[in-house]
């Protein structure tokens, strides 16, 4: 079948899908192996796939099988899984949603659903399932241990918030891409936010205006912060150094820098 990878990955999800007459890969980007809306005998589903190598990225996948129950209605509900570490393959058939990305633009009048959806995901209590996934992505760019001990908390965490990762649509507005859900502090969704905010063209203050209609935000210690920002920044610096012809990953390291800069100032 054009479109799907090989004729294993159809023989696993023939059960589900039955015979597959189109496949359509979405505009924007996912960091699969493969992913795409499969249309078959039995309805359509957003398909996501990973190939178990060695070193590849299939914990990613497991994690969001696991935490997909628990975070509903917020996320498309899995459908069916198939595959698994002796076929090579592991795949997961989520339902279809009818949306778009988000636009985090200044003056978008998506903003306010984006906050309140982080407020939202705040909000879900943490599922046992990710009692075990404690948060320690931005440890490696803190300054010290007691550093990074401010990015723990028991709050469950997406931390991938992007505009690609927030759908809306006419149902109401979904998160997707549940890859490395974590157990952290309740800012760093909203930290993560500022970030992006920053890079689709607010000035720092605009971007921290917005994460402060989070709750999350407006609890938790400003030293907390300054300490995510500088983290934040050197993480951005870093992947940007790897990869300098990127021009995203340059754009969130200069606006990570910009967030600091305004963090630092006296009036912040």
């Amino acid at each position: 079948m054009t479109g799907l990878p090989d004729s294993h990955f159809e023989e696993l999800i023939h059960p589900h899908t039955g015979a597959v007459g189109h496949v359509r890969t979405p505009a924007r980007g996912f960091s699969s192996d493969f992913a795409a809306v499969v249309e078959g005998e039995k309805g359509r589903f957003f398909v996501k796939a990973m190939f178990n190598v060695p070193g590849g990225r299939k914990d990613s996948l497991l994690r969001e099988q696991a935490i997909n129950p628990f975070v509903q209605p917020l996320s498309p509900s899995l459908v069916w899984s198939a595959g698994g570490d002796e076929d090579g393959w592991i795949i997961l058939g989520f339902e279809v949603i009818e949306g778009r990305a988000s636009r985090f633009e200044k003056g978008s009048s998506d903003l306010s659903a984006v906050v309140e959806t982080l407020d939202r995901i705040a909000g879900l209590g943490l599922p046992e399932a990710a009692k075990g996934w404690s948060e320690d992505r931005w440890d490696g760019f803190a300054t010290s241990a007691s550093e990074a001990a401010l990015f723990r908390g028991n709050t469950l965490v997406h931390s991938d918030i992007n505009p690609s990762n927030i759908i809306i649509g006419e149902r109401g507005t979904w998160v997707v891409d549940w890859s490395w859900p974590t157990r952290g502090a309740a800012f760093i969704d909203p930290g993560c936010l500022v970030v992006q905010l920053i890079a689709a063209g607010h000035t720092p203050e605009s971007a921290e205006g917005w994460a402060s209609r989070c709750s999350a935000w407006t609890s938790a210690d400003p030293r907390a912060i300054d300490a995510f920002a500088l983290a934040s920044l050197r993480m951005h610096r870093y992947f940007s150094g790897r990869d300098p012809h990127v021009p995203w990953l340059t754009a969130m390291a200069e606006s990570a820098e910009a967030w600091v800069e305004r963090r630092r100032r006296p009036d912040a």
